[in-house]
């Protein structure tokens, strides 16, 4: 009796009309059977999130995969939910790997939990399912477009070489999800190395332009880093300041790397920081401090 194909379910966070969906469908069509289950709408931002609010319709199309006419389906909810309708409603077995992405957009740094493309990854992880999270760097602007302008090519070719290893081989302890950043102007013969997560943030809030606290007035984001100054072997310095595409082995246990006994004796008093040790480590309260006066400033220009 001869094996059954891997199922592969496919989602992403940009929606399911978004071109780096599709291109990563082509990409691995030919490695197993398709299950396309993605969000409907645009999606950013949303993380693992499991909304009440989502109503959780489904809707059927017929699409064209690789010259085969295929059912595919979107979901009213969150790429999170859209993983869990896929395996629990669609599928009928349980897929050897979800991919999710290509992102528009890198998802690297302490950002990573608002990603919705990172967040589905690591819901098919909860679930003992394989799963790749896929990015590629794009100019800010075109961050929540479909614009034909970004092509997805070498994201699809790297996101295939390495969700071809996850379904042939066991994963290592502890690696639950395979992050996948991929930067402007890549090509196949563009180095990767294995990084972790960077402690630095990239994207930065910044204010609402209102009037009145209470008239509508969203949250944007903006690019305020030097990529040089994260750590050599992070995600951040990876793609941002080399250039080079990062893979960032990620897992569901998020207990911090601390030594238990230790925090347990500065909880109780029996060990205290000495005064070098209680100063903020990090430049990011500068950061911070400047990414909010910056709006402050640009506000009050606009007054003026």
């Amino acid at each position: 009796m001869t094996e059954p194909r891997p199922l592969i379910l496919f989602t992403n966070d940009d929606g399911i009309a978004s071109p780096g969906l599709w291109a990563a469908v082509d990409a691995f069509s030919d490695l197993g059977d398709v299950l396309v289950c993605a969000p409907r709408e645009q999606q950013s931002g949303t993380g693992r999130s499991l909304p009440l609010s989502s109503s959780g319709r489904i809707l059927e199309e017929d699409r064209l995969i690789m010259g085969v006419l295929r059912k595919v389906y979107s979901v009213e909810g969150t790429p999170a939910q859209s993983v869990q309708h896929g395996v629990f409603e669609i599928a009928d077995r349980i897929p050897s790997l979800v991919v999710s992405g290509i992102n528009y957009g890198e998802n690297v740094g302490n950002g990573v939990t608002i990603s919705g493309t990172v967040g589905a990854a690591l819901e098919a992880a909860s679930l003992s399912i394989p799963a790749i999270a896929i990015s590629q760097q794009t100019p800010h602007d075109l961050h929540l477009t479909y614009s034909v302008a970004i092509d997805f090519t070498i994201a699809a070719y790297f996101a295939r070489m390495f969700g071809a290893w996850l379904i042939l081989n066991d994963r290592p302890d502890d690696v639950d999800v395979l992050k996948l950043d991929v930067p402007l102007n890549a090509t196949r013969e563009t180095a990767w190395k294995m990084t972790r997560v960077s402690r630095r943030r990239v994207y930065w809030p910044s204010r609402p332009e209102r009037i009145a606290l209470s008239d509508v007035g969203r949250m944007g984001y903006k690019y305020n880093f030097d990529p040089s100054k994260a750590e050599p072997d992070s995600d951040v310095y990876a793609v941002l300041h080399e250039g080079v595409v990062s893979v960032t082995p990620m897992s569901l246990d998020m207990t911090s790397r601390t030594d238990p006994y230790r925090l347990r004796q500065l909880v109780t008093g029996e060990l205290v920081y000495g005064e070098k040790a209680r100063q903020h480590p990090f430049e990011q309260m500068a950061e911070l401090n400047a990414a909010i006066n910056g709006d402050r400033a640009i506000k009050n220009d606009s007054k003026a």
